[in-house]
């Protein structure tokens, strides 16, 4: 009888499990592609044309400190959908793909119930493809307007390259057809680059254009930052498509949708994507709950994109398989530590507890090989940042993308001509081990503190934190150099290098873990 017995509460915990999930909230990510935290009308620039994303931060949380785990595509990507550091995941370089047998939380997710669906950007392999239900993959291929555009207006907003987003607003409207709560992985390619005229109408001036001090203000840069402007403002006319299908309030008979936007990285130019400075991985991050989150609030808490994974297994009450600490069981002691608090809901739900309390106390990010070879770590505490550069001899050299870009060649031109300042030059030249900012002075990072007297203490400090998340997470530094493919200097690539597809890193080093 006891057999009996046991199969017995193993099917109604089965049972309960499902009708947990069937009546969960939907969740729906809205993932930007190299987009900037401060280059939207919430975040203080009120020169690029966001008047939708506006509007969603003013109906729910703004976090103002907010880090994705790596200023790359694709290992960023990675690392929110495991819920994982990049270097644990199998993917930390641009281009590999997830290994087989990857968990993520999506798949959790559709096997207790979700319909699970994709749409726009993929970059993640074909490994985890089954954890979604329906994909539909931007292509590069033609172009698709929105549904329902026939206009005028509509047909001068839009390129003729796609945004990544044309599938959204049918991947939503086919999920609210369903019987059962869903989760969406909305990911766009704007503002990726390259850049052509017509994304946006009208378009951005370069006139008023923000330049950041660590690039030079020239007409060359101006017009570069205008027209990544505008993959914004296109950007921004399809997340208001994606919320024009839904309540703008919980009521009754609609099951809640929560609405996560957020960038994979920071913007596509030098000194920015690729690096870990606050413009290569602080991410926009703004949450939607209309049963919790007070209109328009503003959170302080540092958080990290590895902790949205688990964030959302705890509001839709699935238990994670993995931890996101290091993909040990989710009764590990460490998540006692304040290093791997598993879920940030209650700061969600409670504005007082995310006020008082806030949510991490560091945040880590890291940065491995993106169409150059470098290694690097950074941490924070939310007032000053620690970079440890594991390969010092090298520059920060910019993504292949930013090298083709006008920026980049009004940059080499002024470098030979010695017309840079110090911050300027710093993608040509070597970096020290370590580099110390304080971001509350110095928000762009222009003075390193590192050696400068009195602040022996947030070094030591940051050190001895940095060392033992190393120790927590089993981090480490390649044993092997990965080849750039593209020459440094001239930008042209190395045919004997690089490889489309891009071999996986069990192709290449034999081993989804140290090498």
């Amino acid at each position: 009888m006891q057999w009996i017995w046991f199969v017995f509460s193993i099917a109604v915990f089965a049972h309960s499990s499902i009708a947990f999930a069937h009546d969960g909230p939907n969740i729906i990510f809205i993932i930007a592609d190299d987009l900037n935290y401060d280059d939207l009308g919430c975040y203080g620039n009120k020169e690029v044309h966001t008047p939708n994303i506006d509007k969603l931060a003013s109906q729910g949380i703004r976090f103002e400190k907010a880090y994705v785990t790596a200023s790359s595509c694709s290992p960023s990507r990675a690392s929110i959908i495991t819920g994982k550091y990049p270097h644990q995941t199998g993917a930390e370089q641009l281009h590999w793909p997830l290994p087989q047998g990857t968990t993520t939380f999506v798949g959790q997710l559709k096997n207790r119930g979700y319909y699970t669906a994709a749409a726009g950007k993929w970059h993640l392999g074909d490994n985890v493809r089954n954890h979604f239900d329906v994909i539909y993959e931007a292509s590069t291929d033609g172009f698709v307007l929105p549904e329902g555009s026939d206009g005028e207006e509509n047909q001068k907003m839009v390129a003729q390259s796609p945004s990544g987003c044309e599938d959204w607003v049918r991947t939503v409207k086919e999920a609210q057809k369903q019987s059962k709560p869903f989760f969406l992985w909305l990911a766009s390619l704007d503002p990726h680059r390259e850049y052509e005229p017509g994304a946006f109408y009208p378009p951005h001036d370069p006139n008023r254009v923000f330049v950041p001090p660590y690039l030079p203000n020239t007409p060359e840069v101006r017009q570069d930052i205008a027209m990544y402007y505008d993959e914004i403002g296109r950007l921004d006319h399809y997340v208001g498509e994606v919320m024009k299908l839904l309540p703008s309030q919980n009521r009754p008979g609609f099951r809640s949708t929560i609405v996560f936007f957020f960038s994979d990285n920071g913007r596509p130019f030098p000194r920015a994507k690729t690096t870990l400075y606050e413009d290569g991985i602080r991410t926009p991050l703004i949450v939607r709950w209309p049963e919790y989150t007070t209109p328009g609030r503003v959170s302080k808490s540092l958080i990290s994109t590895v902790d949205l994974a688990p964030t959302v297994l705890d509001i839709t009450l699935v238990e994670p398989a993995m931890s996101v600490a290091d993909g040990r069981p989710i009764s590990s002691r460490r998540f006692e530590q304040a290093w791997f608090r598993p879920s940030f809901k209650k700061n969600l739900m409670d504005e007082d507890h995310d006020r008082q309390v806030g949510f991490r106390p560091y945040v880590v990010a890291e940065d491995h090989w993106h169409d150059f070879e470098d290694h690097a770590r950074s941490i924070t505490d939310g007032r000053f940042k620690l970079i440890r550069n594991d390969y010092p001899d090298l520059p920060n050299t910019p993504s292949a993308d930013a090298m083709r870009s006008p920026t980049w060649r009004s940059m080499v031109e002024m470098n030979e001509q010695g017309l840079l300042t110090q911050a300027q030059r710093n993608c040509f030249q070597r970096r020290g081990e370590y580099e110390l900012y304080d971001l509350e002075s110095d928000p762009f990072e222009m003075i390193n503190l590192i050696d400068k007297e009195g602040y022996e203490m947030p070094v030591r400090d940051l050190k001895k934190k940095l060392s033992s998340w190393a120790k927590m997470t089993d981090d480490y530094i390649p044993a092997k150099r990965t080849p750039d493919e593209f020459d440094r200097q001239t930008g042209e690539p190395d045919a004997s290098v690089r490889k489309r597809p891009r071999p996986s890193k069990i192709e290449m080093f034999g081993t989804n873990s140290k090498y």
